[in-house]
């Protein structure tokens, strides 16, 4: 074969290679294509301004220190789990939700539970400061000596008899 006839035959492959894809693109590819590119170069533009490449750059940072300590499973884990929820979550799920939270607040919220938290906080207070001031004398004649105050044997029989009806209505005796 002849050089001229070698040299000839790679560029009339890559001519009928670049006619048959002429060829094989339709309309619809071509614009598709051109589209493509268009939305390519636009990405691209907006990576060149500075703020845009500075938060590109921290967020790709983020996600490799994520991805180090072992979180980005978490974060995905976190995220599949919130979408579960929301998927999860029917007109009647939350309509049930929001009845007992208004359940919770008014039970919570009225005025006798107020009344019995601010007792309970003032008692535990004051019992509090009064004990800092008390010196324990220590040893068991002390405490034999403590017991037999009729204050004491009236405190504990009301803290057995709390713990009794406590249990019974947890338990439900």
């Amino acid at each position: 074969m002849s050089d001229a006839r070698l040299s000839n035959q790679p560029v009339s492959e890559v001519e009928r290679l670049a006619q048959a894809a002429r060829e094989a693109l339709t309309d619809s590819m071509v614009e598709r294509l051109a589209v493509t590119g268009a939305n390519a170069l636009q990405l691209a533009d907006r990576l060149n301004d500075e703020r845009t490449s500075e938060a590109v750059h921290v967020m790709i940072d983020r996600l490799t220190e994520l991805h180090k300590v072992g979180a980005l499973d978490t974060l995905f884990d976190t995220v599949m789990l919130l979408h579960a929820a929301r998927n999860a979550s029917t007109d009647n799920i939350v309509e049930r939700l929001f009845t007992f939270v208004e359940q919770m607040i008014t039970t919570v919220g009225n005025e006798a539970m107020g009344t019995l938290a601010d007792n309970t906080r003032q008692a535990l207070e004051e019992a509090a400061e009064e004990t800092a001031r008390i010196t324990p004398k220590g040893g068991i004649f002390a405490t034999l000596s403590l017991l037999a105050r009729p204050e004491a044997q009236q405190t504990l029989t009301f803290l057995l008899r709390f713990g009794e009806k406590l249990q019974r209505r947890t338990i439900g005796r």
